[in-house]
């Protein structure tokens, strides 16, 4: 996994794995590696992935059975999903119309480049 000096890493490590769960990589009852597994796999201190687990344990996205390992919520893409989406609105979406603003580019535009976008990912 490449990070980013814009993060912190365990919120990084988060947002991948939020992002496996929206892209139904991994779904809700799947178990995840163990903070030892996955910290080793993506070359970090353990601590750093024992971080990013009780965060996402906090939002609900994970839980843990005790002595067994850490699973993804039944809800957790419902959770993941309401999450990103305020996120997106707060975060991205002001700057994005900003720009639109300068650039002088409406929604029309806007639409065909996404439209074209999404031909070009199927």
């Amino acid at each position: 996994m490449e990070f980013s000096n814009n993060n912190s890493i365990y919120l990084q490590i988060a947002d991948r794995l939020c992002e496996q769960i929206l892209s139904e990589e991994i779904s809700g009852e799947d178990r995840i590696p163990s903070v030892r597994e996955f910290a080793a796999d993506i070359q970090v201190n353990p601590n750093t992935v024992m971080r990013t687990y009780g965060l996402l344990q906090d939002q609900g996205i994970l839980y843990n059975k005790r002595g067994i390992g850490y699973f993804v919520s039944e809800k957790a893409k419902q959770i993941v999903m309401k999450t990103k989406k305020e996120e997106f609105i707060q975060e991205s979406l002001p700057e994005l119309f900003k720009m639109m603003d300068l650039l002088n580019i409406d929604f029309n535009e806007l639409e065909n480049i996404y439209q074209t976008s999404v031909k070009h990912q199927n």
